[in-house]
């Protein structure tokens, strides 16, 4: 099964909905996506709709894939920086494939289709590389690595899983120029 994607698709329910539960199984199935298991769609919303917001606002913009029965099985948040200093460069946020679908090229397709996006699509000519950060521990920064990022920075135990259990924070970085 091949997934379809989109660049900014229509915000309705279905799509409002898609995302937090792929959000939700993600996480729960040990995702590094902002959140550790177990946790609940309505524990997740917050943060979906400040990426909502921001949506509206034109700071960000959403990548989506389509699984073959049209539920949302990949994500991933494009946002762009305000600072005149930093407009070259966006953020990636929230890169996920849903469970059922990781381990059948899903993850390296939803990075090819980034990539499309940051070197293509309209209102992203003034980007010059993508930026993201990855929770150290999971092996994500070895297959960001295969999809042409470059670790660029890292911060010791920046990141608090649990008590005891602290993780670098990884930043990577992939050129577009």
């Amino acid at each position: 099964m091949t997934l379809t994607f989109e660049v900014d698709p229509a915000v309705d329910t279905a799509l409002r909905d898609g995302v937090l539960a792929l959000w939700a199984d993600v996480s729960n199935a040990g995702g590094a996506v902002g959140f550790v298991p177990p946790v609940t769609p309505d524990e997740i919303r917050p943060a979906l709709l400040k990426h909502l917001v921001d949506m509206e606002r034109g700071t960000t913009r959403l990548l989506v894939g389509h699984d073959g029965d049209g539920r949302v099985a990949a994500t991933a948040f494009f946002t762009f920086n305000t600072h005149p200093l930093m407009r070259h460069w966006s953020w990636l946020y929230t890169v996920m494939v849903h469970p059922r679908h990781q381990g059948g090229g899903h993850g390296r397709d939803l990075m090819a289709a980034v990539e499309r996006t940051a070197r293509t699509a309209p209102g992203f000519e003034a980007i010059e590389a993508v930026r993201l950060t990855c929770r150290g521990g999971t092996g994500v920064d070895g297959f960001y690595a295969k999809c042409g990022y470059k670790e660029v920075g890292r911060v010791p135990d920046a990141i608090r899983v649990a008590p005891g259990d602290d993780r670098d924070d990884i930043i990577m970085l992939l050129p577009l120029t």
